[in-house]
């Protein structure tokens, strides 16, 4: 089984954020690698990794990082492919800001699709939709997924419905 996401971040100090896009991935049976990268660290194999990618069959790459988070950019300017950025709220983070700011905004062609902070969940979701415009298959599941979520929100109305307060219309 090749991956068609690639689930990239700054140290194994984001994985318990970035497991979120990993689980959704299990969950819709999509193929991924992890791997740790840094802009700063090894910036040699994060060329090297942005460049050839797309070679492995990679069709998405989800990045997170956290602080000045340059990994998400430093791809982006490397690849053809898309790139999904997930900001961290990090241990030297100024409250997620810094990672919500240089992720955001990018330069004038070398877009990075930016999620909310720690939103790793988001941005698998947003990889597979992606990936669903040439699958039908996986366009089904989402439609089934984005159903689901409807569902949930018609269920906590119909609970709503039944609690009864003094001045409640509905």
């Amino acid at each position: 089984m090749k991956p068609l996401v690639s689930i990239i971040m700054g140290s194994t100090s984001d994985l318990k954020v970035m497991e979120g896009a990993a689980k959704l991935l299990d969950e819709m049976e999509i193929p991924y690698e992890v791997n740790a990268l840094s802009a700063h660290r090894v910036p040699e194999m994060v060329v090297d990794f942005a460049k050839n990618a797309h070679k492995r069959g990679i069709k998405v790459i989800i990045a997170g990082a956290g602080g000045a988070a340059h990994l998400p950019g430093v791809i982006a300017a490397l690849t053809p492919l898309p790139v999904v950025g997930v900001p961290i709220k990090s241990s030297n983070s100024i409250d997620g800001w810094d990672s919500i700011l240089s992720i955001l905004q990018m330069p004038s062609g070398i877009p990075v699709a930016t999620v909310a902070l720690d939103g790793a969940r988001n941005a698998a979701i947003l990889a597979t939709e992606i990936l669903a415009t040439g699958d039908a298959a996986l366009f089904d599941k989402m439609v089934r997924f984005k159903a689901d979520l409807a569902s949930k929100i018609d269920k906590a109305n119909r609970e709503l419905a039944g609690i009864k307060m003094p001045f409640k219309t509905n």
